[in-house]
C-alpha cells in the first residue's frame, strides 16, 4: 500500500506531558505560576499584547557535547536533526508523516521499500536531495558512517538504489514492516553525497552538510556550537507548524554539564531554554512560569542488565534474588518526585508498541525471597560486615556507568538507592561513576569487567529488542548485548516479531520477548528514560520532536 499525505500548515501541539501525575506542578507545560521560592528569580512573563518577532539567537543550554554533530549516540541525534533531514517524521501520535518523501510503500512480499521524493530540494552546498544522494546514504551508514543505523539495519538491508531522480528503492532480505517508523529518528539524516566524498572524515564530522532548517558555524570545542539559519530552507516535515526558514537567526549550543548551573542560568536570563531539569526543580520551574516539556522515549528503558557470562549472575537464582532484594518503585518516585516514572520491564519502556505489564510486574519487593534463592545458589553463610559469601568469597558485584550523560544526578542517586537496598540480602554493590571519554572509549565493556550494566536505548518500535538482545558470534559479535546472553530461541522470537505485518500479532511476539526477559531475570527496569525542557516564557515554538523527544527549535521565536 502506499502512503500519500499532503503537506500541512496547521498548527500541531507542541508539547506532550507523557508522564501521568507530575507532582506539585501549578504551572505545567506551557502555564505561568504565581508564585515563587525563596531566592528565585521570577519569569518575565510577556505582557497580553506581546507579539512574536522574527530574529534573534537562541542560547540553549544542553549537558553533554558529543564527539561529532551527527553519529550514534542521542546527543548526536538532537543536534543533527537541527541540521538535517530525514525521509518521514513521527506525528504527535507516532503516525508517519512525509519530509523528505512524499510517499513510500512496501512490495507484498515486504522486501522492497520505494520512497518517492520531494523535487527540486537542495543541500545547503547546492547538490540535489535526490535519490542517488539518499541511496548514497543507506551505505554510507551500513559501512559504518552510523553505528546506530548500523545496528538497526545490519541483518534487513541489502541494498539501495535510485530508481530516477526522485524515486529510491530499498531492498531488504527480511521483511521489516515498521521501516518507515525506524528510518524517522535521527541517525538517519540524509547528508550531502558531495559533502561525503569529497571532504574529510572530520569535516563531516564537524559540520554535516544537511538540507535542514540549520546550518553548523562555529564550534567551540568544551563550550558551544553555533547554528546559523538555512535562509532558502524549503523542506520541513508536514507536521512542522513553519513550512519556511527558521524564524530566529541562530542557535547558540552550550554545553553545560551541571544542571544546577544549567537551571540558574536561565532563571538568571543568560539562557532561554534547558535540557534535563533535575527533578527537583521541575515544580518550582513550572510555578515561575517556564514552559516545561517533557518526553517519554519509547525503546529501552534505564535498566540494569545482569553478566550472565561469568561471576555470581551466572546463576539464574542470583540474578532473581538481586531483583527481589530492591524496591525500585518506592526509591524511583521519591528521588523522581513524580517527574521520572518508574519502569519495571527490562525490555521496553510503556512508551513503546508492544509493552508488556505482565513483564514490568514480575518482580516485587520480597527480601525474604531474595535470602531463600542466595541461600539455594550456595551465598549462605554472612560475614561481619553483613555480606553474604561462598567458599569464602564475598557476593560482591560492580555496576560502572556513564556518570552525568547515560546516567544522571538523579539516575545515579536511585543507584546510590538500590545500593543500600541490596545490602540488606547481602550484596556488596560496587559502584563506578566512568567519565563518557572512558565509557565510549569501552572501559567495562567486557564480561570480565562488570556484572551490571546500567543503560537505556532509545526508539520508536520494540525493534531494538532485535538490537539489544540479538545472538553474537565470533564473526559477527553484539556489543549492545549488555547481559551477554545468546539464546537463538529469545532471538527467533524477536525476528517473528520484526516481520510480522499484523500489528497485534507482532505486539504478542514483543510481548512474549519481554516476558522471557523477565522470567530469566536477564534484565530489570528501573525508570523510563526521559527528555524534559525548560524554556523562558519570552520564547515560544520550542517543541519536542516524537522520535527521541529532542528539541527543535525550527519554528521557535521570541515575542516582544
Amino acid at each position: 500500500m502506499t502512503t500519500r499525505h499532503p503537506r500541512v500548515t496547521a498548527l500541531v501541539a507542541v508539547a506532550l506531558v507523557a508522564a501521568a501525575g507530575i507532582a506539585g506542578c501549578s504551572g505545567g507545560a506551557g502555564g505561568t505560576g504565581a508564585g515563587t521560592g525563596i531566592g528565585v528569580r521570577q519569569a518575565d512573563a510577556p505582557g497580553p499584547d506581546a507579539r512574536p518577532v522574527d530574529g534573534g539567537t537562541i542560547v540553549y543550554a544542553h549537558q553533554q557535547e558529543p564527539a561529532c554533530v551527527f553519529g550514534g549516540w542521542i546527543e548526536q541525534a538532537y543536534l543533527s536533526t537541527q541540521v538535517l533531514d530525514n525521509l518521514v517524521s513521527l506525528d504527535d501520535d507516532g503516525t508517519v508523516v512525509p519530509w523528505l518523501a512524499q510517499s513510500w510503500s512496501a512490495s507484498d512480499d515486504g522486501l522492497t521499500w520505494t520512497f518517492g521524493l520531494e523535487p527540486g530540494v537542495e543541500f545547503t552546498d547546492g547538490t540535489p536531495v535526490d535519490a542517488e544522494a539518499v541511496a548514497y546514504n543507506f551505505g554510507y551508514w551500513l559501512d559504518g558512517g552510523n553505528s546506530t543505523a548500523q545496528v538497526w539495519l545490519a541483518g534487513y538491508f541489502e541494498s539501495a538504489e535510485a530508481v530516477d531522480d526522485t524515486t529510491v528503492a530499498v531492498h531488504l532480505s527480511r521483511p521489516y514492516p515498521r521501516f518507515a517508523e525506524t528510518v524517522a529518528q535521527g541517525y538517519f539524516g540524509i547528508q550531502s553525497q558531495h559533502a561525503l566524498e569529497t571532504r574529510t572524515p572530520q569535516e563531516n564530522c564537524e559540520a554535516p552538510i544537511g538540507s535542514g532548517a540549520f546550518v553548523v558555524g562555529r564550534w567551540d570545542r568544551g563550550e558551544s556550537i553555533h547554528l546559523t539559519r538555512n535562509d532558502d530552507y524549503a523542506s520541513p516535515a508536514a507536521n512542522d507548524p513553519n513550512q519556511g526558514p527558521a524564524h530566529v537567526d541562530a542557535i547558540d549550543w552550550r554545553f553545560v554539564s551541571d544542571p544546577t548551573t544549567r537551571v540558574a542560568s536561565l532563571r538568571a536570563g543568560e539562557v532561554d531554554a534547558v535540557y534535563d531539569v533535575p527533578a527537583v526543580e521541575w515544580a518550582d520551574l513550572g510555578a515561575e512560569g517556564y514552559d516545561e516539556q517533557l518526553y517519554v522515549t519509547p525503546g529501552r528503558p534505564q535498566q540494569l542488565a545482569f553478566n550472565t557470562a561469568q561471576g555470581p549472575f551466572a546463576d539464574e537464582r542470583v540474578r532473581k534474588a538481586f531483583a527481589y532484594a530492591v524496591d525500585r518503585e518506592p526509591l524511583v518516585e521519591t528521588i523522581g518526585q513524580g517527574v521520572i516514572p518508574y519502569e519495571g520491564n527490562g525490555g521496553v519502556s510503556r512508551a513503546t508498541p508492544g509493552y508488556s505489564e505482565g513483564a514490568a510486574a514480575t518482580y516485587t519487593h520480597d527480601l525474604p525471597r531474595a535470602e531463600r534463592l542466595l541461600d539455594e545458589a550456595g551465598w549462605s553463610t554472612v560475614d561481619d560486615d553483613g555480606y553474604r559469601t561462598k567458599d569464602g568469597e564475598r557476593l560482591s558485584v560492580v555496576l560502572p556507568y556513564n556518570s552525568g550523560t547515560i546516567v544522571t544526578a538523579d539516575g545515579a542517586s536511585i543507584l546510590q538507592g538500590i545500593q543500600q537496598q541490596v545490602k540488606a540480602a547481602g550484596f556488596e554493590l560496587d559502584l563506578v561513576p566512568v567519565p563518557p571519554s572512558g565509557f565510549f572509549g569501552g572501559a567495562y565493556s567486557q564480561p570480565e569487567e562488570r556484572d551490571i550494566a546500567a543503560g537505556y536505548w532509545t526508539s520508536v518500535t520494540a525493534g531494538i529488542l532485535y538490537v539489544n538482545w540479538r545472538v553474537g558470534t565470533d564473526d559477527d559479535p553484539n556489543f549492545n548485548n549488555s547481559a551477554f546472553w545468546d539464546d537463538p530461541e529469545l532471538q527467533s522470537i524477536i525476528e517473528q516479531a520484526n516481520s510480522t505485518a499484523d500489528a497485534a500479532a507482532q505486539d504478542a511476539l514483543y510481548e512474549q520477548a519481554q516476558v522471557y526477559i523477565a522470567d530469566h531475570a536477564l534484565s530489570i527496569g528501573l525508570y523510563d528514560r526521559i527528555s524534559t525542557l525548560a524554556v523562558s516564557p519570552r520564547l515560544v515554538g520550542v517543541r519536542q520532536e516524537r522520535s527521541q523527544g529532542g528539541p527543535v527549535f525550527h519554528d521557535a521565536r521570541f515575542v516582544d
